[in-house]
């Protein structure tokens, strides 16, 4: 159905130019630009989460490199626009150096720092013909074709523009795409799952990059003209109302908000004062109201239904590696004054089901963020398999075999519970991403690869008919079991467990008791913080309590729940196993 719209669609397209006058042709045309513009502001913006408003200078890099080239330079066309589209993608990769360091509100103050040193450049250099612009570009060659002619450059733009529209659209439903909207949901969370988010907030700059140049080049093809006021801070505005309004989080609609507001400009220009207003006042009433623009309103998620689970397919017995999965060595970590974890020794043999047990603030979940790579320690090592990974970013830690679940469950609420499983699935790293533009057909094999094996996963745990359903929608017993199944999707050697009882009627954790015994017959060592002292004693081989940061018991789980300590740590001095010394002088 959709590839018969997007047909019909194009069919419209292509005839359009048989219903318009010159200037009609001309507002058309101008806003073909605008929307190839609004595809790359969404890919940042909406589906990788970085708030950018840079957008309209790199657009400008994009007219003015080819203006500069061509009248300059003496470069031909078409050359000078391979150029423009490599200085905008390097004005990209340098305007996303900032994501690396901070996100939010910050990020578009710099943004658009960056976007005002832009204009404040072309205005006063000379090279960039300052307030006046550069003019006499020439017009593009393209096989005797009169490039000239609003009509004809109207089937470039239009070709152009489908082309890098299907480009976002197979980039946002690819892995990288996931991975992506797994950052903007919860960054950490994506870095547990093998994303790595410093390249993915460079990836997400570079395509904007991309699409400003391909606007720009566009810009100056069919103008041949360029001055600061095209790229002004007010165009930007209206650029980020035009994907806020359209829908940011959904390519088509930044696609449908970019060309109607551009006609709606147009319509509006002997009121322009006051349209910038109405601009304002939509752009608030969409924020507060429909906060996924116009895409948002038409989309449907399937909801959770009755959420019934399926039975749980154990996995196959597999014997597990020997030796030591695990070692924590003398670690201790301070935030300033505090002493989180102090001195933390343990080791943890391949095959087995260790219980991290304790009073809350012990410091359990702060030992599996450092073992995990979201802390780095203040003193001590880890090691895995015998090799040193302290300090080892989560990402990697992920590819060498660790995942985990968490203590507050981190699943991409926005995704479906299958695109969770698929990202823990994807091994792939960020520099693969070079085949979405040189072998797409081997990214299209990969990917459905990866959803033959997201069934096989989602079948094992049951989660057949919550598949297509986001999590949000789901029981909370059932988003536990999504978390667990995203985590056994690594394939991990280490699987750390963060409280998954927590919430659980009885029958859901005898349940999780049988997947944990499960997971760990199929060879998986497994770690499990829990709170629920009656499923750590049937479910645990060996038990660490931890208290003030401390181990105070380390064992079998029959001896620790008898040691005084333990018992002491948990119930309070008065309720701890008397000592000798204590039976005597009662005895006396």
């Amino acid at each position: 159905m959709r590839w018969l719209l997007g047909i019909a669609a194009f069919a419209a397209a292509w005839l359009l130019p048989y219903a318009l006058g010159g200037y009609s042709m001309h507002v058309v045309d101008v806003a073909i630009i605008f929307a190839v513009l609004a595809i790359g502001l969404g890919l940042t913006m909406g589906v990788a989460g970085q708030i950018n408003l840079a957008q309209v200078a790199f657009f400008g890099v994009g007219a003015y490199a080819v203006a500069i080239l061509t009248t300059g330079a003496g470069l031909g066309f078409w050359t000078a626009s391979v150029l423009a589209l490599v200085a905008a993608v390097v004005a990209g990769l340098l305007a996303g150096i900032p994501a690396l360091r901070m996100q939010s509100h910050y990020l578009g103050i710099v943004t658009l720092g960056l976007a005002l040193a832009f204009i404040n450049w072309v205005t006063n250099a000379h090279v960039a013909g300052r307030a006046e612009g550069i003019s006499d570009i020439p017009v593009p060659p393209m096989f005797g074709i009169d490039l000239s002619s609003a009509y004809l450059f109207y089937y470039v733009e239009l070709i152009v523009f489908v082309v890098f529209l299907a480009l976002a659209l197979f980039v946002t439903h690819s892995p990288l795409g996931r991975r992506l909207r797994a950052m903007r949901d919860d960054d950490l969370a994506a870095g547990a799952l093998g994303a790595e988010i410093p390249l993915l907030r460079m990836t997400a700059f570079v395509l904007s990059g991309l699409y400003g140049g391909v606007a720009g080049v566009l810009y100056a093809g069919l103008i041949r003209f360029v001055a600061p006021e095209t790229f002004s801070i007010g165009n930007m505005f209206l650029l980020l109302a035009m994907v806020i309004i359209g829908g940011r989080s959904s390519i088509v609609g930044c696609v449908v908000g970019a060309l109607a507001l551009a006609f709606v400009r147009e319509a509006l220009l002997d009121v322009s004062a006051f349209a910038q207003l109405g601009y304002g006042v939509i752009v608030v009433l969409v924020v507060v109201f429909f906060p996924k623009g116009l895409a948002g309103l038409l989309s449907r998620r399937k909801a959770g239904g009755r959420a019934r689970l399926g039975p749980f397919q154990e996995y196959g017995t597999a014997a597990a590696d020997e030796g030591t999965v695990l070692e924590v060595e003398g670690v201790t970590k301070r935030f300033r004054g505090l002493v989180a974890l102090e001195d933390i020794t343990l080791s943890v043999p391949a095959g087995q089901i260790r219980g991290i047990v304790g009073p809350n603030g012990s410091g359990k979940t702060t030992l599996f963020n450092v073992v995990s790579g979201f802390y780095s320690p203040t003193r001590g090592r880890v090691r895995l398999h015998g090799r040193d990974v302290t300090n080892l970013a989560p990402y990697r830690l992920s590819l060498r075999g660790v995942a985990r679940t968490f203590q507050n469950l981190r699943l991409f609420e926005d995704l479906s519970v299958r695109e969770n499983v698929l990202l823990g699935l994807d091994r792939t790293r960020t520099a693969w991403i070079w085949r979405y533009l040189a072998t797409p057909w081997a990214v299209a094999r990969y990917s459905r690869g990866l959803n033959r094996s997201a069934e096989e996963i989602i079948a094992r745990f049951g989660l057949q008919e919550v598949a297509d359903a986001v999590p949000r929608a789901l029981p909370y017993g059932i988003q536990r079991r999504v978390e667990i199944a995203r985590a056994m999707a690594m394939s991990p050697s280490l699987l750390l467990l963060d409280e998954p009882a927590a919430g659980l009627n009885g029958e859901e954790v005898r349940q999780l008791a049988e997947i944990v015994r499960s997971i760990r017959g199929s060879g998986v060592t497994v770690v499990v913080i829990e709170h629920n002292m009656g499923l750590v004693m049937s479910l645990c081989d060996h038990v660490t309590v931890l208290s003030s940061g401390r181990v105070i018991a380390d064992g079998p789980p029959d001896e620790v729940a008898v040691d005084p300590d333990v018992v002491a740590a948990y119930l309070g001095d008065s309720m701890a196993a008397p000592t000798e010394s204590e039976v005597e002088h009662a005895e006396g």
